[in-house]
């Protein structure tokens, strides 16, 4: 199933793919436990051990149908439909555009452990069927790599499932050279900010039919979303923006699980408008990146691998769910990334993977708190905005080695850019 993993003298090929094959059963077996208890859970009408996202997603699916989505955005009212809930005084911001609205309003209208499975379960076998178009023979590694993200999206009931495989089809659609790659980027709308690097290569690279399309889907989701939730809608999730910019200056999400240079540096103690300033210049040199690639005539599934790896580093608001969008651009990389990298690299970015998906999610179950910095006792430090730059520039320092030798089709057929 997977080629030369190791290159070790002490490990043969045959025993590392047995071994390979071996974890990645245990890893699916585990997920499969996760998705069924948690949909089990659910059906059964109890709160597990905390307040989740899809507990949200819920919420504001029944809010939807009482005509009572605007409040959703506001704080007070929000978080007093929370508390009713949950019981307790956790709160989540809705900050989601309107659009996002409409695709889970349906949820409430089945019971939650049958909307878990759908919305959760379902696209996390879409998902996977998108890893493996990309991963091929390496899919088994990639799911290895992969297993903290997919596990946290599972036990959350978050949505990374459903924007990883938008991206993925993006990608795809790149790949076969067809306008529809226009279609899953627009729908990218349900979370636009992590859809930057891939909007500024599609102009980049100049797809004006796949950027006509993703403009055509936005522009047609915008007014369906006025026309069923009425104009007021846009004016509330404006004001909710206002709100979340304001708690994210003041710290109060929980920045331990955020996968962003902002999050990084504010858990370092560093003041909130500096961190800020470093978030931007990491995204405008990761959209720099970017076009670089695409300039440079790098093969084509090489750039829509760094995209997708860069796009997480534009938002100072990405989680570690988000994530998904990473296995979609390492699940690209992975053949070049065997082929072309050292033991020590490859190593280095199998370690670098496990510690920006999983480091924060440990923190808040195993109840750590690390903080070196003498200031904000208490609050648990992020090191995956730091760890996914160090994997970006890994993975740059890879592929670029092969960048002279392609000049035709790449090694499965795909062109190389013409940007």
């Amino acid at each position: 199933m997977i080629k030369n993993w190791l290159h070790s003298k002490d490990l043969s090929r045959s025993s590392a793919t047995n071994f390979i094959a071996t974890v990645l059963i245990g890893i699916l077996a585990a997920l499969a436990f996760i998705g069924i208890q948690r949909a089990s859970e659910f059906s059964k009408g109890t709160i597990p051990e905390s307040f989740l996202d899809f507990d949200v997603f819920y919420l504001v699916s029944e809010m939807v149908w009482k005509g009572e989505i605007h409040q959703a955005y506001y704080s007070h009212t929000m978080r007093a439909a929370q508390e009713t809930l949950s019981g307790d005084d956790s709160f989540m911001p809705w900050t989601y555009p309107p659009q996002f609205n409409l695709l889970i309003a349906p949820l409430s209208l089945v019971p939650p452990g049958v909307a878990y499975s759908i919305f959760v379960i379902g696209t996390f076998i879409v998902y996977l069927l998108t890893l493996k178009v990309f991963a091929k023979e390496y899919f088994g590694l990639a799911i290895i790599l992969l297993f903290p993200v997919i596990a946290i999206t599972l036990l959350g009931g978050q949505n990374g499932f459903l924007t990883g495989t938008l991206i993925g089809l993006t990608c795809l659609g790149f790949q076969n050279g067809r306008a529809i790659a226009g279609l899953p980027l627009g729908l990218m709308i349900i979370k636009p900010h992590l859809a930057v690097a891939f909007a500024v290569y599609t102009l980049i690279s100049r797809h004006w039919r796949s950027a006509a399309v993703a403009a055509a889907v936005v522009i047609a989701t915008s007014a369906l979303a006025t026309a069923l939730l009425g104009f007021e809608i846009w004016t509330a999730f404006v004001d909710g923006l206002k709100e979340t910019r304001a708690y994210l200056g003041k710290g109060e999400y929980p920045l331990h699980r955020m996968v962003s240079a902002y999050a990084a540096s504010r858990t370092l103690g560093v003041p909130a408008t500096v961190a800020m300033a470093v978030q931007i210049v990491v995204a405008v040199l990761s959209l720099l990146l970017v076009s670089l690639a695409c300039r440079r005539g790098v093969p084509l599934r090489q750039s829509l691998g760094l995209a997708a790896i860069a796009s997480l580093l534009i938002s100072p608001y990405a989680y570690d769910y988000d994530l998904a969008i990473y296995g979609i651009g390492i699940a690209l990389l992975l053949p070049d990334i065997i082929r072309l990298g050292g033991r020590l690299e490859r190593l280095s970015l199998y370690g670098l993977s496990f510690v920006t998906s999983a480091f924060g999610f440990a923190q808040s179950h195993l109840k750590i708190s690390l903080d070196f910095t003498g200031a904000d006792r208490g609050i648990p430090l992020s090191l995956a905005g730091l760890t996914l730059i160090a994997l970006l520039g890994l993975v740059w320092r890879i592929v670029r080695r092969d960048w002279e030798e392609h000049r035709g089709p790449d090694a499965n057929g795909y062109p190389i850019n013409n940007c």
